[in-house]
């Protein structure tokens, strides 16, 4: 499954990331913050607005906020 597609509040381990989908500045900075293979991760908060961006990820002691396309180019597995 996809990171967008992990519940709220539930625990996953990023499996990989699909780069080529990413532009490169923006996969530097995703992967400079830690969300990158192997990561430990977890959906704190969605957006309310109809695309439900952005998504809101605990990683570590620390809250980052990506963009639903971000979070679909990312294969995780539920812990």
């Amino acid at each position: 499954m996809t990171l967008d597609m992990l519940p709220l509040g539930r625990s996953a381990r990023i499996l990989s990331v699909d780069w080529s989908a990413l532009v490169q500045e923006e996969a530097r900075r995703l992967r400079a913050l830690g969300l990158e293979e192997g990561a430990r991760i977890a959906i704190a908060h969605r957006g309310i607005f109809g695309g439900r961006d952005p998504i809101a990820i605990t990683i570590g002691r620390m809250t980052v906020a990506v963009r639903r396309a971000h979070a679909g180019a990312m294969e995780v597995e539920e812990l």
